[in-house]
Order: structure tokens, then sequence, then C-alpha cells
């Protein structure tokens, strides 16, 4: 049984502290895959990404999309943190830890799991562009369906 760690954080997120102690002392894993995704400046026009999410239910998908990578793959550990509230260019939005014994559980739990928070958690995000023009909501993506979409339908 895989030990699963999620959360949603107004709060910059600690990513040296939280790789760190992920592993620290581990002798039963092989592989540990990290992905953070960082807000892009979006070639120099963006000042911040505001991301506003649905408290409760922001919670409860990304635990149920954890839950969902450590049944299709034999991870020991998955962490998923995201954030919520203003986000400057360079700072992690989010955080996908995947630890297994071998790499590639790891590395396609760690791709599900991003897949279907692009898809599935709700999360808005809004820009903000650097010369105070109001810029909007950003639209979802074919792409990010297409890319939830070949994994199948989970169970």
């Amino acid at each position: 049984m895989a030990t699963i760690r999620t959360g949603v954080s107004g709060e910059p997120l600690d990513m040296a502290g939280l790789v760190a102690s992920f592993d620290q002392g581990r002798t039963d894993i092989g592989a540990v895959v990290t992905f953070t995704g960082l807000c892009r400046d979006e070639d120099g026009r963006l000042d911040a990404l505001e991301l506003e999410h649905y408290p409760g239910m922001a919670e409860a998908e990304i635990a149920r999309i954890a839950h969902l990578a450590a049944e299709r793959w034999p991870v020991t550990d998955l962490t998923v943190i995201h954030r919520h509230g203003r986000v400057a260019p360079g700072e992690p939005i989010v955080l996908v830890i995947a630890a297994s014994k071998h790499r590639h559980a790891a590395f396609e739990a760690a791709e599900f799991v991003m897949d279907f928070l692009k898809t599935q958690a709700p999360f808005w995000k809004k820009e903000h562009a650097r010369d105070g023009t109001a810029t909007g909501w950003v639209a979802a993506r074919d792409a990010d369906d297409e890319a939830e979409a070949r994994w199948g339908k989970p169970s």
C-alpha cells in the first residue's frame, strides 16, 4: 500500500524541503521521479498567474487522482501539492513526487497524475499582464484532454 500525501497550499512551496524529506533514509525504493510545474512569464508579458480553486473539492479530487495512480502502478509513495493564489513567474505551481522500486512505475504515475490534474482538478487560472491590461481567464486546452484520454477511463 502506497503512502499518499496530497494538498493545496496558498503559500509558496518549499521544494527543497519536500523533495529532501521524501526519500531520506529510504532503502526500499529504486526510483524517485519529481515533476515541478512552474509559472511561465509568457515571453515577458505576464506579471503573475492567479489560481483559484474550489476548496474541499480540489483537495478531494487531487487525492482521488493520486489514489488512481497508486492503484495502476506499484508506487511506494506519492506526493501531490498544488498552489492557489497569486503565483509569480518562476514560482512552482504544482509538485508531484513518485517513488517506486523501479523507474517506469514512478515516471508513469507522475505523468498520469499531471495529465488528470490538468483536466479534472477544479482550478482556474487568471493571467495578470505586466503592462496592467486585463488578460482574463486561461481557457482549457484540447492538448490536455488528449493527454488525459491516452490513459483510458480509470476504474
